[in-house]
């Protein structure tokens, strides 16, 4: 199942890459929009669909399934010391985004205080650590797949945490491309768990978005850090606010 779900995704790929809408291919299914909405969404396909897609990318199954060979022998995490050592200069963290960024060496070195050498000593370090293959003429291939992000709670996050998490908050997230909300309710665990999962579809919508956007040149694109976070919470001067509860006489005496 998640073999068939991750040929969904490349065939989602391909579809955006040739300009192909969720309209023409309910048009050539013969079904409604929402019902192939749904279908992407749910990653089902019987294999005789899955074939009628391919022809709008003018593509065949084996194409598909050779670029998931592909991508599959990418890693999707880092390991703790990995990013352990990412994360131990600011610099080499830098050049590490930029190149997850698809960013070009000799941009990195226009835009930012870093020296041509230096850049190419962080790029070295870089493949000796295995996030990129550093390939004559400086030409970058990225090892990470394009569904990779950093450990939860590991040594890039908590360096987010610490130095920058205070800055990106500093904010008044009022330009048309900024959205900041903050809301509290509380929800059952079935609802909780529905919330965790919608949160993981806008990350991977987010990842796809930005891989789709590659291929325009950096001055096309602009840095972009979202912020998704749910869990169980509450106020510490609320917290102080509670009630005690009574301690159990549960076998004492009188």
């Amino acid at each position: 199942m998640a073999h068939s779900g991750a040929l969904v995704e490349v065939l989602k790929r391909e579809l955006r890459t040739r300009g192909v809408t969720y309209a023409q291919v309910a048009r050539k299914l013969g079904l409604s929009e929402a019902s192939v909405k749904r279908m992407f969404s749910r990653r089902e396909f019987t294999l005789k669909r899955l074939d009628q897609v391919c022809q709008l990318t003018q593509s065949e199954f084996s194409d598909l399934a050779r670029t998931l060979d592909r991508e599959e022998t990418l890693i999707s995490k880092l390991t703790q010391e990995q990013e352990k050592e990412i994360a131990s200069s600011i610099k080499l963290f830098l050049v590490a985004v930029c190149v997850l960024n698809h960013v070009p060496p000799e941009q990195i070195v226009e835009i930012y205080e870093v020296s041509q050498p230096e850049c190419i000593q962080l790029l070295v370090k870089l493949d000796r650590i295995g996030f990129i293959r550093l390939a004559p003429g400086n030409r970058i291939r990225l090892l990470v797949s394009r569904d990779f992000a950093w450990l939860p709670d590991g040594p890039i996050q908590r360096f987010f945490k610490q130095h920058a998490h205070g800055d990106y908050v500093r904010s008044r997230f009022d330009r048309p491309d900024e959205h900041f909300v903050a809301v509290n309710g509380m929800l059952s665990d079935s609802s909780r768990a529905s919330m965790v999962a919608r949160l993981k579809r806008i990350a991977r919508e987010f990842s796809e978005l930005h891989n789709d956007d590659v291929r325009l040149p950096p001055e096309q694109r602009k840095n972009m850090t979202m912020l998704i976070a749910i869990r169980h919470w509450e106020l510490q001067a609320f917290t102080q606010m509670r009630r005690k509860k009574p301690a159990s006489t549960t076998g004492t005496r009188s």
